[in-house]
């Protein structure tokens, strides 16, 4: 099965997505795994930026994302419902 792997900023709103990999630098990876934001982790992306932050679900928190981290968040949707 082909994995369809894009950056969060494209993923569809309240939908559960998984991450797959973190592209920014290591700063920016550490904040993101601290904050449960890691690869394998699953998401649900409450409301996309446009204008302001993406808003994702993580277990019972919400989030704040920046568009620019968020574009470095790749994401799939394969297996999810």
């Amino acid at each position: 099965m082909k994995t369809n792997v894009m950056p969060l900023t494209v993923a569809s709103p309240n939908k559960r997505i998984k991450i797959i990999s973190l592209a920014g630098g290591r700063g920016m990876q550490e904040r993101l795994i601290s904050m449960g934001l890691g690869p394998g982790a699953e998401i649900e992306v409450i409301r996309k930026g446009a204008p302001g932050p993406f808003i994702v679900a993580v277990g019972e928190a919400r989030l704040a994302i920046g568009a620019g981290m968020a574009q470095k968040i790749m994401v799939s949707d394969n297996g999810m419902y």
